[in-house]
């Protein structure tokens, strides 16, 4: 029945996008598009999180672009296509601690985190401001978007990262991951705050219906999901482990969706009455599908090749779109394991009840197989040495190298040997119908094909270090982390950042279930080491966040692309060509 639901579903919107065709009259399906370099800003530093989130503000001309680690926002004017080109320095920087401070927020500016995110409405900047330390409760900082004076600060959860306005500009939600501290010994929840503008209060949406006892646990498609439950003597609760990464709002603001990366999962939030209206799992990419090849050694070149491997989604961003009335989700799968955090749990007991590993003094979930024998624990090594196809992939050109999960492979598997290994990622971007959950596309290996058929045996590089061609290919390849979406003459495409090895995908995703490929296109010089003097030598490195600049926002009606590079500590603008062909 779900396979007839599904092909029906998908009949349904092909048939209604080919009576629809493009929004200006023409045969839209001859429209296709490509992005070029339009201007750069100078770098506000190599490798210390500048430039990580960008926002536009059509109606003031400007670009706000957040440098995270120092707290400061710069503004940069935008109101002409000239200044869109000649954005090289900012034209002031905000110091948001400093703000709070001479406003009597906070009593000293020690007690201020990094800037994470902003936004523009209208008249109103909102930038979402974390506390030092990051498991306090962080602040939504307000400002007027003329003159860029403080208007408000409103306390929200813990570790705010990421901000968005509601469609009709009402109310800002607000992303509080709730990371814990090094060694799990503070773990705040996880948690979306809802800031009604009309007054500033704020209505917050948390997750502990679904801890273990309570009333909403039953609900949870565990299945589909990675729940570790981290806490020092026996303190872990469901609504700690989810940590709300990213937000998309559905385009009539009735409703939200909230990755909660980590967890491989979304949540759907009802914004008429502020509530958890479900959890989604994201479910597992099954790496042995001919269409899902990806290189799982940085020692054999390119070689992408079907695995025993199954990857977790975990997508970091997220956007919304509907078509035929329908809504669609697109994520950006990066993936994410908590090996920092737990590196600094020294409670082997809390480590092991959470379904991790304790080794060399540490807990840890990334493991490899050609470390298994020597660090693992022996009733693991025992399921591995069972499984004939696993354990003889253990050399560094197979998948002997490749970071993949203790945690979610012990847990997963059932029965007295492993079939599959559990990775980080999807090294993808997916388009999911938001109503049933259920992946309509997935990019499958394209990301890696097209840049190993670009730069050969140079791609899946990092963004920082030595020049080293296949050095992300046993860690999440390419690494898509952000991504925007526009409407473009009646289409809708979709731009997907490559955190690790730079550039831009460009994909026509007006039909969700037949995405189509436009463009890739990489700003950096893959030939020279990613560090400062290629950053000087214009190479942008580590793009972190997209906003997409529509013609009628735009000063001279061409659409754009800005992205925030956070290793080059860059801000680069795109112009969006569009071209009919006949």
């Amino acid at each position: 029945m779900q396979t007839l639901t599904k092909f029906l579903a998908t009949a349904m919107v092909t048939a209604v996008l080919a009576a629809c065709g493009g929004g200006d009259g023409q045969d839209a399906s001859d429209q296709v598009i490509s992005i070029s370099v339009e201007g750069r800003s100078a770098s506000q530093g190599f490798n210390v999180s500048a430039a990580e989130v960008v926002a536009h503000d059509a109606t003031a001309g400007r670009i706000f672009t957040v440098n995270a680690q120092s707290g400061k926002v710069d503004v940069f004017a935008a109101a002409s296509a000239a200044q869109f080109a000649s954005i090289s320095a900012p034209q002031q920087s905000i110091d948001l601690a400093a703000m709070l401070v001479a406003n009597s927020v906070v009593g000293s500016t020690g007690l201020v985190g990094a800037a994470n995110s902003v936004s523009v409405y209208g008249n109103v900047v909102a930038v979402a401001v974390e506390a030092n330390p990051k498991t306090d409760n962080g602040w939504v900082v307000f400002l007027n978007a003329t003159t860029l004076a403080f208007q408000r600060a409103v306390q929200v959860g813990a570790l705010p990262d990421m901000l968005v306005f509601t469609p009709d500009g009402t109310k800002v939600l607000v992303a509080n991951e709730g990371e814990p501290n090094v060694g799990y010994t503070i773990d705040p929840e996880g948690s979306v705050s809802v800031i009604r503008l009309s007054d500033y209060s704020v209505s917050t949406i948390g997750f502990s219906d679904f801890n273990v006892g309570g009333s909403r646990n039953s609900e949870l498609p565990s299945a589909k999901m990675l729940i570790a439950g981290v806490g020092v003597g026996g303190g872990a609760t469901v609504a700690k482990d989810l940590e709300p990464e990213y937000i998309a709002i559905r385009p009539d603001g009735l409703e939200a969706y909230v990755t909660l990366q980590e967890a491989n999962a979304i949540a759907v939030l009802n914004l008429v009455n502020n509530t958890v209206t479900k959890i989604i799992g994201m479910g597992f990419k099954d790496h042995t599908i001919p269409g899902n090849e990806f290189d799982a050694s940085q020692q054999d070149g390119v070689n992408l090749k079907t695995w025993p491997v199954l990857g977790a989604y975990m997508p970091d961003s997220i956007a919304a779109y509907t078509v035929a009335g329908r809504t669609f989700l697109v994520t950006a799968n990066e993936g994410d394991s908590r090996e920092d955090w737990l590196n600094g749990l020294t409670d082997q007991a809390s480590c092991e009840a959470a379904g991790y590993y304790f080794s060399s003094s540490k807990c840890r979930d990334e493991l490899a197989l050609r470390d298994v024998a020597t660090t693992a624990p022996a009733a693991f090594i025992a399921k591995l040495t069972l499984s004939t196809e696993l354990d003889a992939l253990k050399t560094d050109t197979t998948l002997g190298r490749l970071k993949f999960s203790y945690h979610a492979t012990n847990a997963k598997n059932t029965g007295s040997t492993f079939t599959r290994l559990y990775a980080y990622g999807a090294r993808s971007f997916s388009i999911w119908d938001a109503q049933t959950g259920e992946r309509v596309y997935d990019s499958g290996s394209d990301f890696e094909r097209h840049t190993a058929n670009r730069y050969g045996s140079l791609f899946n590089q990092d963004h920082n270090g030595s020049l080293t061609g296949d050095k992300r290919s046993n860690s999440k390849g390419p690494e898509p982390e952000g991504l925007a979406i526009g409407e473009i003459n009646g289409r809708t495409y979709a731009f997907v950042g490559l955190e690790r090895m730079g550039g831009v995908m460009v994909y026509d995703i007006t039909n969700p279930n037949a995405p189509t490929f436009q463009q890739y296109l990489n700003n950096r010089d893959v030939t020279v080491a990613p560090n400062a003097a290629a950053v000087t030598a214009g190479s942008d490195l580590g793009p972190e966040a997209l906003a997409f600049v529509g013609g009628s926002k735009s000063p001279d009606g061409v659409p754009r692309l800005i992205v925030g590079n956070e290793v080059s500590g860059t801000t680069t603008v795109y112009k969006i060509n569009v071209q009919t062909v006949r």
